[in-house]
């Protein structure tokens, strides 16, 4: 049934997307969704109610329910690893117990907020928080988003081992009034604990007696933290079934339910929560992840879209597309099949973007004229985010907008460098403000979508192999030097290293 579904949407005749509001006056109708202060617009895509109508039926054909239940159940849907993904148990959406676990150690988090809000740890004012991957992208995201009207503390976030990351964010900072959150799942992050010797060493050099003291652990291997010298009391566990990319809702979050106040932290899980019940709940034609998967499908799979650009048209989401590369090519850039079997086609698109309106006079020559397919994502907000003239708001939304029409309606010149050709499909987001509470149901839309995508594509979303090779030829490398490897590695290292 599967395969002869997709030959059925294969051989659809592509429709005319400049055609598609003459052919159906009600497509915006029913091609827009609106949840959780967030409004989906697709009617600028090559969907027709016939074609949109099989992907749903395919994505069924593939066990989407089945899945999708499996997910919230607590089932093991990460297979070669033989765990459950629970991190929809963080927002309050999972079996009882794992959700009873989350607010636990949520409580437990809170806790040593309040502590450190009344002066438990001494005087804080820094905050330095260490991670790599989705232990530092999801921070620092929402940190840049929502922290503009006010912090109650300094934040920098450190990912990157090279040390002029870590001189830079810790060069305007007093040691002695500075709190650092270690964040790794497993407590053995390479990049990440090298940073962290490096901090304690610039406390230990700027007088600190007992820089361990100021260390926070976010972990799921808490013994791991209790080893390296952190006390069990700030040591904030999250559960081993909780993904890296996926735990910005665990004590993954600390530095900003600290930085922000818990109210924040806990409307950004209440507005998760509501874009995961409407993943749970709605029916197939007005469920956002799913619509987005569908489509995304479509453009890869059937037409050939090797990548899918994303442009905040909004300065406090400009680290979106950042986090989202992560989420959707961590997830999704599989080649093997939940059975095993080599995928028979591509899989995640490379997700890439930018912000506007920078990237109008950057990159958009080649959306517009260019001989590539590329779906575009529009995300804006309708409330700005500043205290200037609404002009500069106004003339951001009019841009966003402008941009989503020409890439549709294009333009005819009898001078072929000035024409534009149309046809070229965009997505709009928009969101009512950037508040803590839309910007989690967003965040969790794009988790849930690129969960619907891994079903439609027949991969895991929650494994993350692809990285283990390159970190085991670096501890090879760091080991043994230049031994047993190709001749241009051993000449880079030898150039280097001496």
């Amino acid at each position: 049934m599967t395969e002869t579904r997709w030959n059925a949407i294969t051989a659809m005749q592509q429709p005319d997307l400049k055609a598609l509001f003459n052919i159906d006056p009600d497509r915006l109708d029913w091609l827009t969704t609106s949840v959780g202060g967030l409004r989906f617009d697709w009617s600028k895509t090559h969907m027709t109610r016939e074609l949109l109508g099989e992907l749903l039926a395919l994505a069924e054909d593939r066990g989407f329910t089945a899945r999708r239940d499996a997910l919230f159940s607590g089932a093991a849907v990460n297979i070669t690893e033989g765990r459950a993904a629970e991190h929809g148990a963080e927002r309050g959406e999972g079996t009882a117990d794992s959700v009873a676990r989350a607010k636990m150690l949520h409580n437990r988090m809170r806790g040593l907020v309040d502590a450190i809000d009344a002066g438990a740890l001494g005087e804080v004012r820094h905050i330095v928080h260490i991670g790599i991957g989705g232990s530092a992208l999801g921070p620092k995201m929402l940190m840049d988003a929502l922290s503009r009207d006010g912090s109650r503390y300094d934040v920098a976030v450190v990912s990157n081992v090279d040390g002029c990351a870590l001189e830079e964010a810790v060069r305007y900072f007093d040691p002695e009034t500075t709190l650092v959150a270690v964040a790794s799942k497993t407590f053995t992050t390479a990049e990440t604990m090298q940073n962290a010797r490096s901090v304690i060493e610039w406390m230990t050099d700027g007088g600190v007696e007992d820089p361990y003291g100021r260390i926070i652990a976010l972990t799921a291997a808490p013994e791991k933290a209790v080893e390296w010298g952190v006390d069990e009391t700030r040591i904030l566990p999250f559960s081993e079934t909780v993904g890296g990319r996926y735990s910005l809702w665990s004590s993954i979050g600390f530095p900003v339910a600290l930085a922000l106040g818990w109210d924040a932290f806990e409307s950004l899980l209440e507005g998760a929560a509501i874009m995961d019940r409407h993943f749970r709940l709605s029916p197939p034609e007005k469920n956002a992840p799913l619509i987005a998967a569908c489509i995304d499908h479509y453009y890869v799979r059937a037409l050939g879209a090797q990548t899918r650009g994303l442009f905040a048209y909004d300065e406090r989401l400009r680290l979106l597309a950042d986090y989202l590369q992560q989420l959707e090519m961590e997830s999704n850039g599989k080649s093997v099949k939940l059975d095993g079997t080599l995928v028979d086609g591509p899989t995640a698109p490379i997700t890439w973007g930018g912000v506007g309106t920078d990237a109008q006079h950057a990159v958009f020559q080649l959306l517009h004229q260019g001989t590539h397919l590329v779906p575009v994502e529009f995300i804006a907000s309708i409330e700005q985010g500043h205290g200037f003239d609404t002009a500069h708001h106004q003339m951001l939304l009019i841009n966003c907008f402008a941009q989503g029409a020409a890439l549709m309606q294009g333009r005819e010149s009898d001078d072929p460098a000035r024409a534009y050709p149309g046809g070229r499909p965009s997505t709009t987001i928009l969101m009512d403000d950037v508040t803590p509470a839309e910007l989690g149901a967003l965040l969790a839309f794009y988790e849930n979508r690129t969960f619907a995508n891994a079903v439609l594509m027949e991969i895991n979303p929650f494994d993350q192999f692809g990285v283990e090779l390159g970190k085991q030829i670096a501890n090879s490398i760091a080991q043994d030097g230049p031994k047993d490897f190709d001749p241009s590695t051993e000449a880079l290292i030898k150039l280097a290293f001496g």
